[in-house]
C-alpha cells in the first residue's frame, strides 16, 4: 500500500517545488526588467530604491517579504515597486502551467522531461523581460532576444536528441532556418516600409525578439501561429486603445508576441491539434 501512495504524491510535491522555483526566478525577473535597460550589473546585491539600504536575506524571501513589509522598506518606509511582487507571482504561475503541461504522468519524471521543463520555461522567462521592458522603455534587451538565439537552437537540439515532443520538437535544422527565414523576413520589412515611408514601422529589437522565437519554434507552425496571434492581438489593443484615448497610440509589438508565444507553448496542442 505504501508505494502507491508515495507514487500517488509524486506530481503534488514536484509541482510544489515547481512553483517555489519559479517564485525564486521571477524575484530574478524583477531585478533583470529593472537594471537591464539601464545597464546595471545584476549581480549586484538588492537595496532600496529609495534610501539604497542593502537588503538583507529575509528582505528578499519572494511574496512573503513583500506582504511582511507591507509594500515599504523597513528603513526609511519608501515604497517597494510592484513590479516585484507581480513578476515573483507570474514566475511561479508559469512554472506551474509549464509543469502541467509537461508531466502528465508520475513516469514523466525523468531527467528529459524535468531538462524540457526548464528549458521551456526558460523561454518564457526570457520573454516576460522582453515584454515587460518593452512595455516600460520601449525596447527589448538583446540579452532577451538575439544573444538566446544559440541557447534557443540548442534546446530544440536536446529535445530532438531526447525523442520528445512538444512546441520545441521540429529538429534543430528547422530552428537554424527559421531564425534566418524569420529573422531576414522582418529585418527585410522593416527595411522597406522605413524606405518607403520614411519612418520606423518595425524596431529591430522586434526584429530580433522574432529570430530568437524561431530558433525555439522553428519555421512551422510554431512561429507562423505566434507571429499571426501575435499581430492579431496587436492590432485589437490597439484599436480598443485608440477608442479608449481617442487618439493614436503607440503600442510595442514585443509583448503582444511574448503573450502569444506563451500561450502557444502552453496551449498551442489544445488550440490547434492538427498543427
Amino acid at each position: 500500500m505504501g508505494a502507491p501512495v508515495i507514487v500517488g504524491w509524486i506530481l503534488p510535491i514536484s509541482q510544489a517545488f515547481a512553483v517555489l522555483y519559479g517564485l525564486v526566478i521571477g524575484s530574478f525577473l524583477a531585478v533583470c526588467i529593472v537594471r537591464l535597460p539601464e545597464d546595471r550589473s545584476l549581480l549586484t546585491p538588492s537595496a532600496c530604491g529609495t534610501c539604497g539600504r542593502r537588503l538583507t536575506w529575509w528582505e528578499n524571501v519572494p511574496l512573503v517579504s513583500y506582504v511582511a513589509l507591507r509594500g515599504r522598506c523597513r528603513t526609511c518606509g519608501g515604497p517597494i515597486p510592484a513590479i516585484h511582487p507581480l513578476t515573483e507571482l507570474l514566475g511561479g504561475l508559469l512554472a506551474w502551467l509549464l509543469f502541467r503541461r509537461v508531466f502528465t504522468d508520475p513516469a514523466d519524471l525523468d531527467l528529459a522531461h524535468v531538462g524540457l521543463w526548464a528549458i521551456l520555461f526558460t523561454f518564457v522567462s526570457l520573454l516576460v523581460v522582453a515584454a515587460a521592458v518593452d512595455i516600460r522603455h520601449r525596447i527589448i534587451p538583446d540579452e532577451t532576444s538575439i544573444y538566446a538565439i544559440p541557447f534557443g537552437v540548442a534546446a530544440v537540439a536536446f529535445v530532438q536528441w531526447e525523442g520528445l515532443e512538444g512546441p520545441l520538437a521540429q529538429g534543430w535544422r528547422h530552428a537554424v532556418v527559421g531564425v534566418a527565414l524569420w529573422g531576414g523576413a522582418f529585418a527585410a520589412f522593416a527595411v522597406v516600409v522605413e524606405w518607403i515611408a520614411g519612418r520606423v514601422a518595425l524596431g529591430w529589437g522586434d526584429v530580433k525578439l522574432v529570430a530568437m522565437l524561431a530558433s525555439f519554434l522553428g519555421v512551422w507552425p510554431g512561429t507562423f501561429v505566434v507571429v499571426l496571434w501575435g499581430s492579431l492581438f496587436g492590432a485589437i489593443a490597439g484599436i480598443l486603445v485608440t477608442l479608449a484615448l481617442r487618439r493614436r497610440a503607440y503600442l510595442p509589438f514585443g509583448p503582444p508576441l511574448a503573450g502569444a508565444a506563451t500561450l502557444w507553448v502552453l496551449y498551442g496542442n489544445l488550440l490547434l491539434p492538427g498543427l
